[in-house]
């Protein structure tokens, strides 16, 4: 362990730059636990980083990747032991710390998870922030009354990461799910993870007015905009919204009708910066009743290491179909 590789972001008098480069342990930020890499993933939030595309890391350099899991190698804390299997997604990596693209990681022990005994480490990456999220997201609305009997819940950008999991677990928890997309290709895929009909972008009348037909029992948005100001006209009565994503836009024109007149609840997700106690209670369910049945489907592609510079742009360009885990160590 006393050098290793890792994927570093660099900020050159503003020109970003991205590589592959030879440290040790002691160049990455502070932390009371070391995990042996085994995988990582690529979200939307990862390109955006290490393309320069997006005001990701506050400061520089830092190794990218939101999101790993491995093992432990060191622990100076008495909740983690050599060998334990865990994962750390979000919690500022590759922001403020040393992301999951290096073959050794260290970051606080609040920010590690322990694997559930259901899950394998790359079942964990291929949920990562994404899956995580979107379970986040659920158990956020069942606590604030969300039921099936409330009717379907829509879930927008549904062929992305959080979108595809979204999905999965909403149908495997007894829900009726409607996917909303503008890819009609992707039908049989959405239908492979529960989803019972597609709602077309192209065919879709976002209407005007205040309140619209109410038509879902909630929804799980990945795109803001218009799409969001559209669903909380259209979402019924104390039904609830949960905001991930900005993929479409950051702007939210609505009324306060929907809320007053409906008991609609918009609820943001925030899935970096959860205590403890949330991270261990969501990757609990992750690993229970909210687990994911079809990650095999999900997961679209696996990548090695050394092959992760090539795949950013195409996260970028939204043109991939479910989950991108990267291998380092491997099992």
């Amino acid at each position: 362990m006393q050098s290793f590789k890792a994927y570093r972001i660099h900020n050159d008098d503003g020109s970003i730059r991205a590589q592959f480069e030879t440290i040790g342990i002691d160049d990455l930020t502070e932390g009371d636990v070391v995990i042996r890499s085994a995988y990582s993933d690529v979200n939307y939030k990862d390109a955006l980083a290490a393309t320069g595309k997006g005001k990701i890391l506050r400061r520089y350099p830092l190794v990218g990747g939101v999101d790993v899991s491995g093992y432990v190698e060191q622990s100076q804390s008495d909740r983690f032991k050599p060998g334990d299997a865990v994962a750390v997604c979000g919690c500022e990596l590759s922001e403020i710390r040393d992301g999951g693209y290096a073959e050794y990681v260290r970051v606080p022990a609040d920010c590690v998870v322990r694997i559930p005994d259901t899950l394998t480490v790359f079942d964990a990456m291929a949920i990562g922030t994404a899956g995580f999220t979107a379970a986040l997201a659920v158990q956020r609305m069942e606590e604030n009354g969300q039921s099936p009997e409330l009717g379907p819940v829509v879930v927008t950008g549904a062929t992305g990461g959080v979108g595809s999991i979204a999905i999965d677990i909403l149908a495997g928890a007894g829900y009726e799910v409607v996917a909303y997309t503008g890819k009609k290709s992707a039908e049989e895929y959405l239908k492979s993870l529960g989803a019972s009909r597609l709602l077309l972008r192209a065919d879709t009348d976002l209407g005007k007015r205040p309140l619209e037909k109410a038509e879902w029992g909630g929804a799980i948005d990945n795109l803001g905009g218009e799409v969001l100001t559209w669903l909380t006209r259209t979402v019924r009565p104390f039904g609830n919204i949960a905001s991930i994503g900005l993929a479409a836009s950051h702007e939210l024109h609505t009324t306060v009708m929907p809320f007053i007149l409906r008991g609609v609840s918009l609820l943001g997700i925030n899935s970096v910066l959860c205590s403890p106690a949330v991270r261990q209670s969501v990757w609990a369910r992750l690993g229970n009743d909210l687990k994911p049945r079809h990650l095999d489907r999900v997961v679209t592609r696996t990548v090695a290491f050394e092959e992760l510079p090539k795949v950013f742009d195409e996260h970028i360009d939204g043109t991939v179909t479910g989950r991108t885990v990267v291998t380092i160590g491997g099992d």
